[in-house]
């Protein structure tokens, strides 16, 4: 069942995937006031009707769900728990929900905060990148209490096609780790799997067609591997946010007792392909660590960035 149409969302970060999840949420009906720090990139939803906020703080007072969608956990523990903040200013009953990929123990100290004034929290992280935004096809991996998780699942649906409630606060964010640990293992087999197959001579495009239709298949195969062909590096996903996940993950990880080599040796190619100038590349890039120097430069990267695994010259 849809809530009213004149249920009020705010929606704070308006960026390569809130833009479009921001934009099926006017789509579906919903008033909608926004807030992005760079304001010229909420302007095509100002222009299709969405009112403007000054700060996240005036978005969370003229709204009954807030939605945040930002990009680092500093980012997140400002917007919600600084002076003048969203649950600072958030009407009394509104749910928050936080759909950035950030700390579970930061998504429960909203929670509680939230609680504190009356208020309702979730972590919602997503999967899917900008293919799923655009799509209205995310997976949403939801943390709080199955009420709240009711109330606001019919805006889930209208941004996602698979929408789960994993458990209390925080383990929406718990889930997301799982999904990018898992997704640092395939990226770096994408990226070796197409490195093989130009240094062993063969056609990539051939390859990537029988490998995708057999037991190897995977999303980063599918969805990624015809931009890495196609030298398509731009961002559906930041090397940069990929970096900071992972590094969360690594740190939940020991917390939990769990060694994850795997995980660490994708977290140091990553950060090597980000220090050599591709934080602001989509995780696709991961292949340039593979690549000729010619490639290298033409995506901006330090033709001297180098892996130092089998593949790299």
């Amino acid at each position: 069942m849809a809530l009213p149409s004149e249920t009020k969302i705010a929606f704070i970060g308006t960026g390569v995937m809130g833009l479009p999840m921001a934009g099926h949420l006017l789509d579906a009906g919903y008033e909608l006031v926004v807030f992005n720090r760079t304001p010229s990139r909420a302007r095509p939803l100002i222009d299709r009707g969405a009112k403007v906020a000054v700060s996240p703080g005036d978005a969370a007072a003229r709204a009954d769900i807030v939605v945040t969608m930002v990009g680092y956990p500093a980012d997140v523990e400002e917007i919600y728990l600084a002076a003048g903040g969203i649950v600072e200013s958030a009407r009394e009953g509104a749910v928050l929900v936080d759909m950035t990929t950030s700390s579970p123990r930061l998504a429960a100290r909203i929670a509680g905060a939230a609680s504190e004034r009356g208020l309702s929290a979730l972590d919602a992280p997503v999967s899917g990148g900008d293919v799923g935004a655009r799509n209205a096809t995310l997976s949403i991996m939801v943390g709080g209490d199955a009420e709240t998780f009711a109330r606001v699942e019919p805006v889930f649906r209208v941004l996602g096609a698979n929408v789960t409630l994993q458990g209390p606060a925080g383990c929406g964010q718990h889930t997301k780790m799982a999904n990018q640990i898992a997704i640092a293992g395939s990226m770096l087999a994408t990226a070796e799997c197409l490195a093989y197959a130009e240094r062993a001579g063969l056609d990539p495009a051939r390859v990537l067609e029988a490998v995708t239709a057999g037991s190897a298949a995977s999303w980063s195969l599918a969805n990624l591997g015809p931009r890495i062909l196609a030298g398509n590096f731009a961002p559906g996903f930041y090397v940069k946010h990929f970096v900071k996940d992972m590094n969360i993950a690594l740190e939940m990880a020991d917390e939990l007792g769990l060694d994850l080599p795997g995980l660490a040796c994708a977290r140091r190619l990553y950060q090597h392909l980000a220090d050599g100038g591709g934080a602001n590349l989509g995780t696709q890039a991961l292949w340039l660590l593979y690549a000729a120097d010619a490639a290298r430069e033409r995506a901006g990267v330090d033709p001297r960035t180098r892996t130092t695994t089998a593949g790299a010259q």
